[in-house]
Order: C-alpha cells, then sequence, then structure tokens
C-alpha cells in the first residue's frame, strides 16, 4: 500500500475518527449517571476496570491491525475469518445497531439540551424534537453521499473545536474544587460498592463506543500501523478526559443534587459554578461534540453494512458503490433505521436512558468476538515463526486472556432482561442473513450455526411471551 496516496485516510484523520466516535453524548452526560449510582470512591474503581478492560481491548484492535492486515472493516471481518459467516453477521449487525441506537442517542440529548432554552423540545422526544431531529438526519445523509474525503475532515475538524470546552470545563472545576465537599461524597448510597460499581458499567461501555473506529475504517487509511496508534492514542486521550469529567463535580456539588440534574448533566453543574452562561457555553459545545459524533458513527455504521453485504451476509444491494465510491444504499439504510428508532422515541418515558442501555448491550457481544479471535490469532503464533520473544507472546496472551474476560464481565452486568431485548433485534437480522445467502446461492448455517441461530430465535420468543405478559399485565 502507497503510504503517500493522497486518497488515503491519514493517521491524524484516524485519530480524530477515534476521538470523535468517543467523545459524543456520553461524556456530557456522566456527572449525573455516576452520581445517580455512586460516589467518587466508586467511580474511581469503575474507571480503573474500565480504563484497563479497554485498553486491553485497544491492545488487541491495535496487534491485529498490524498481524493481520489482509482483514479490512475489523469489528466484521475479525469474527467472520474467526468464527464462521454467522459469527461476522451477529458482530456486524449488533455493532450496526450499536451505531444505530447511539445515534437517536444524539439526537435525544441534541433536542434535550436545546429544551433547557427552548421548552417546545423538551426531553428531545417531543412531536417538534423528532421533526427537527429528523430534517439533521437526512441534511448529514445528504453530507455523507458528497464523498468521505468531505466527512472525514469536517469530522477531524469538529473533533478539535469540541474537546476546547471539555478543557475549559475541567479548568474552571479544577480551580473551583472544595476537598471538603469532594470527601463528603466519597462513600455514597447504602448499597455495596460492587453492586455501586456495576451500575455503571453499561455507562462506561457507551462513552468508549468508538475505540475500534480506525479499525472498522481500515481499508481506507495510509498505513497499516496508523490503525494501531490512532486506536491507543485516541483512547488514552479520551479516558483521561472521562476521569477527569466525572470526578470533578464531586468536588463542587453535593452527590444528590448532581444526581438530581437533567441531562446534559455537564451543562448543569457548570450552570451551577459559574451561572447560565457556563450552561449555555457546554450546551453549545454539547451540540458540536454530538454533531461530530454522530458523522463519524455514520460513517462506521455504512462501512459495516457495506462488508457485511460484500461478504453475503445482507443483500448485494447494499454492497453496491456509487460514482464516488460511496456504499450509497448502506448509508441509506443506516439513515433509515436511525429515523424509525427516532420517531419511536415519542412513547418513551427516558428516551436517552433506553437508548444508552441498548446501545452498550448491543455493542458487547461483537466486542467479545473481536476479543475471542485475538486470542485464536496469539495461539496460533508458535514460538519459532514469531519473531518477538516468549515473554512478549506470553504478554499478549496475557493482553487477549483479559479482554475476553472484561467483555464477558461487561455482558453479564447487562442482565437477562437486556439481552432478550438484544435477541429480539438480533432475529429479524438473522431472517435476513439466511434469506441473502439463500439469494447467494451459499448454504445457509453449520451445524454450530444452526445451534445459535437457535438460541437466537429462542431467547427472541421468550423476549416476545415476556413482553406480552406485561402488556396483558
Amino acid at each position: 500500500m502507497n503510504s503517500t496516496n493522497p486518497t488515503k485516510t491519514s493517521l491524524p484523520a484516524l485519530w480524530a475518527m477515534v476521538v470523535g466516535s468517543m467523545v459524543g453524548a456520553g461524556i456530557y452526560s456522566l456527572p449525573r449517571n455516576f452520581a445517580l449510582a455512586t460516589g467518587p470512591a466508586g467511580a474511581i474503581v469503575s474507571w480503573c476496570i474500565a480504563g484497563s478492560g479497554m485498553y486491553l481491548l485497544a491492545r488487541i484492535i491495535q496487534y491485529l491491525a498490524e498481524i493481520r492486515p489482509d482483514l479490512d472493516s475489523g469489528i466484521f471481518a475479525y469474527a467472520r475469518d474467526g468464527f464462521g459467516d454467522y459469527a461476522g453477521f451477529i458482530s456486524a449487525f449488533g455493532y450496526w445497531m450499536a451505531g444505530c441506537f447511539g445515534n437517536v442517542s444524539y439526537w435525544v440529548l441534541i433536542k434535550s439540551t436545546l429544551g433547557t432554552f427552548i421548552p417546545v423540545f423538551g426531553d428531545g422526544n417531543t412531536l417538534t424534537a423528532i421533526a427537527v431531529s429528523s430534517v439533521g438526519i437526512w441534511c448529514f445523509h445528504w453530507m455523507l453521499l458528497r464523498g468521505v474525503r468531505q466527512a472525514t475532515l469536517i469530522n477531524a475538524i469538529l473533533t478539535v473545536i469540541k474537546v476546547l470546552p471539555i478543557f475549559a470545563f475541567v479548568g474552571i472545576l479544577v480551580f473551583k474544587i472544595d476537598p471538603d465537599v469532594f470527601a463528603s461524597n466519597w462513600q455514597a448510597g447504602n448499597t455495596s460498592l460492587g453492586s455501586q460499581v456495576s451500575a455503571t458499567m453499561l455507562v462506561t461501555v457507551f462513552v468508549f463506543l468508538g475505540i475500534e473506529g480506525a479499525s472498522v475504517y481500515s481499508r481506507h487509511a495510509r498505513s497499516r500501523k496508523d490503525v494501531g496508534i490512532a486506536t491507543l492514542a485516541g483512547f488514552a486521550f479520551v479516558l483521561l478526559l472521562l476521569v477527569l469529567v466525572t470526578l470533578l463535580p464531586f468536588g463542587v456539588l453535593e452527590q444528590a443534587d448532581i444526581a438530581g440534574m437533567r441531562q446534559p448533566s455537564m451543562a448543569a453543574v457548570l450552570g451551577a459554578v459559574a451561572g447560565p452562561a457556563g450552561a449555555a457555553f457546554i450546551s453549545a459545545a454539547l451540540i458540536l461534540s454530538v454533531l461530530g459524533a454522530y458523522l463519524a458513527w455514520s460513517l462506521i455504521c455504512a462501512e459495516v453494512v457495506y462488508a457485511t453485504a460484500l461478504a453475503g451476509g445482507l443483500p448485494k444491494a447494499f454492497a453496491h458503490l456509487n460514482a464516488k465510491q460511496l456504499p450509497a444504499n448502506a448509508i441509506w439504510l443506516t439513515s433509515a433505521v436511525v429515523q424509525a428508532f427516532v420517531i419511536s422515541t415519542y412513547w418513551s418515558s427516558d428516551a436517552f436512558s433506553l437508548m444508552l442501555r441498548m446501545t452498550s448491550t448491543m455493542a458487547l457481544i461483537p466486542y467479545l468476538l473481536v476479543a475471542l479471535f485475538g486470542l485464536k490469532v496469539v495461539a496460533r503464533q508458535s514460538s519459532d515463526a514469531d519473531p518477538d520473544t516468549q515473554r512478549g507472546r506470553t504478554a499478549r496472551y496475557g493482553i487477549a486472556i483479559g479482554a475476553t474476560v472484561y467483555t464477558a464481565f461487561l455482558l453479564y452486568t447487562c442482565g437477562i432482561d437486556l439481552m432478550l431485548m438484544a435477541a429480539l433485534l438480533y432475529a429479524p437480522g438473522s431472517l435476513l442473513y439466511a434469506w441473502a445467502r439463500h439469494r447467494h446461492g451459499q448454504p445457509l448455517f453449520s451445524r454450530r450455526e444452526w445451534c445459535a441461530f437457535a438460541v437466537v430465535m429462542g431467547c427472541a420468543g421468550v423476549a416476545i411471551v415476556t413482553m406480552t405478559g406485561m402488556t396483558l399485565r
């Protein structure tokens, strides 16, 4: 690959893709989401667990990008190469759905932010809010169809702009922090520390989504090494911001006050400290931040749909490239699904929290499959064939095992209800996969895949029965 090819995406643009994907709605909602569950003690433990786990996952993604440069659009390709076509589809479909839910949460939070100043937007799911969000969805849709280079350039610019207000937020709170207030908030709540930490795990997944953004978009990178560098550099930068934004509010306000704030709680915190001007400042920054994240995630979602269709997991129409070499049909599908879910928020009492939980849940199985594939690749590398020392190979084993344990733990913390909801979404996707395989003249499932398909459909059936029973009651 020509590393100087101007049509390819540079390292700074890949870094901006990672940071732009992660720094979105989640970081602006952290103060309230953590204060509802825990205080500084629990928050520190949570970020140690989440930071360590996501670091291991980032290292696996970096290693796979370097050792398997033949696999593009990583989230899908890794699962497919390691565990078969159906596993690859499950990974791609779950990741794509996570991106769609995340994009819906962005529109909800933007309108909720505006609702502070314009009451007609309410909590982001009023009819007016849905109508304005719909206009935004299709404006971004047409921007994406204009070309990848234009979209990634805009994303890079927005990434630089949106982190500056977060620095300002951190700087103001550092000078306002009161050690006595921080100490009084230290051990919050009557529940055990373990329960408090567990309650924050899905929140940490939500804010880390996008760590694999450079890997998903790897076919456009100038150099495969840039993918790993962008992943680790973006992770370290965002982790620092997340920890500071979570902990500093506990030093200026009581936990109960933070927990009672409306979203975006970062704006509410700065408003309480610096007055209405502070709230307006962060609110404006949030809108820029979320629009940048929406653009990055729309690119990623379309790329995943394209790669899935190219491999035969979706109808061939979604693998079609237009004159600009863009998967136009994949972009249309993503925009249409986001539009449908935005409309559905009208019937939700807490649309943002629901979208947050579903985004995190749908991303976990793809993450687990990536970690397992990393473990499988490490096992294939014999000590004779590997130029590194045996100590280095042992370290990679430890990283792969740690990433696998961490992602499995996150699935456990989801709970049965969210996993059943995930199965309810995987079921129609699996049927579409089977239809696409039939249309491509390929065998539907292997024996092992038939078992996995049966589990998905069975869990979806349980979810339907459970939901029907709740409705009848």
